[in-house]
């Protein structure tokens, strides 16, 4: 069933926009697998490992400004430890590939070490303190806005940052009100072109 999308932010097609030098962008974790990580082609669609390495070599070309958020890294490594278990055996639970293998957990933390890396020297981050009125901002904005535990701190972090553009394939961002997300998501652009709110540059 396809994603009802309502849309509150501004969209940005990222396979017809050029970024410019004034641009500044924070880059959602998903982006940063695909940018980073060797295996992200092994559980991901052909448009997202084209898309985005493509859309954020432009942005570097055109000199705009790339964040990223240190929330970043826990899902980051997530995403990859959990990639790295299913290449080597979907059928092993994550605790015991995480405790049982050694090997292939060195293998994981290289891994994780060396997209980290990518990141850091991409972007520039922008810091934020998961205090009690960080986490009750997130938890007031999660009434209103579709999105999960990270994307909420992260939308915390670009607040704080003066931010409000993010690179993302992630539709849930669509449902924030006074942003705009530059995506490859059919599903968003879809439904960001019939709610009128698909922004061309």
């Amino acid at each position: 069933m396809p994603v009802n999308y309502i849309v509150q932010a501004e969209i940005v097609d990222i396979r017809s926009d050029y970024p410019k030098k004034e641009d500044i962008f924070l880059i959602d974790t998903n982006v940063w697998y695909w940018q980073t990580y060797t295996n992200a082609s092994t559980n991901s669609r052909p448009y997202q490992i084209t898309d985005y390495p493509s859309y954020v070599a432009n942005a570097i070309a055109a000199e705009s400004l790339l964040l990223y958020c240190g929330l970043s890294l826990a899902e980051l490594a997530h995403n990859i430890e959990q990639t790295e278990n299913k290449i080597f055996s979907p059928a092993i639970r994550p605790k015991e590939y995480r405790h049982n293998f050694p090997a292939e957990r060195a293998k994981v933390v290289a891994e994780v070490q060396a997209a980290w890396s990518q990141v850091i020297s991409t972007g520039v981050c922008t810091d934020i303190m998961v205090s009690e009125d960080t986490s009750n901002a997130a938890l007031t904005r999660f009434q209103t806005q579709l999105l999960d535990g990270y994307d909420l701190l992260i939308l915390e972090a670009m607040d704080k940052a003066g931010v409000t553009q993010v690179i993302t394939d992630d539709g849930d961002y669509v449902t924030v009100p006074g942003i705009k997300v530059f995506t490859a998501n059919s599903g968003a652009i879809a439904a960001a072109v019939s709610q009128g709110k698909l922004l061309m540059r």
